[in-house]
């Protein structure tokens, strides 16, 4: 992580490949934010650690959500909208990403209450370049509200 002035953030990554993790982690080692990660591998998983439950007493509360379009066990679309169901984490930014560029599927986030949606680069310094616009925008631009996330 380089230096800065902003204050550290926990965010869920909800991703399955461990190349996708480790690539999301890499690019947010490279950021001015101090971001600590936790990692789901589905949208059921998410959801568990979101509400602490089935083993997941205490788990930290995230400050942002990163969703992949394309999950297992359950629809990533359909995890968003259950965790955005409620008043408290619908508040929680929700971003997808995903390396197709389908309207259908801007379409489908916009009704799942996601607050953007990033396509995914295909390789390390293209990633980079994306964290950084996503950091600069999300840190820097975006007034994000402290919701307390007591759910």
């Amino acid at each position: 992580m380089l230096e800065g002035a902003y204050q550290p953030i926990d965010g869920l990554l909800v991703e399955d490949p461990a190349g996708d993790v480790r690539l999301t982690q890499e690019v947010l080692n490279q950021s001015r934010v101090a971001v600590n990660l936790t990692v789901a591998k589905d949208g059921l998983g998410a959801i568990e650690r979101l509400y602490q439950r089935k083993g997941y007493t205490g788990a930290i509360r995230p400050d942002m959500i990163l969703l992949d379009l394309n999950l297992p066990k359950m629809a990533d679309r359909l995890a968003l909208q259950e965790i955005k169901s409620d008043a408290v984490p619908m508040r929680l930014p929700g971003i997808f990403l995903t390396p197709f560029e389908a309207e259908s599927d801007i379409l489908a986030t916009d009704g799942a209450h996601a607050n953007c949606y990033i396509t995914k680069p295909a390789d390390m310094d293209n990633s980079i370049d994306v964290g950084k616009r996503v950091e600069e925008l999300w840190f820097t631009i975006v007034m994000l509200p402290n919701i307390g996330m007591e759910l």
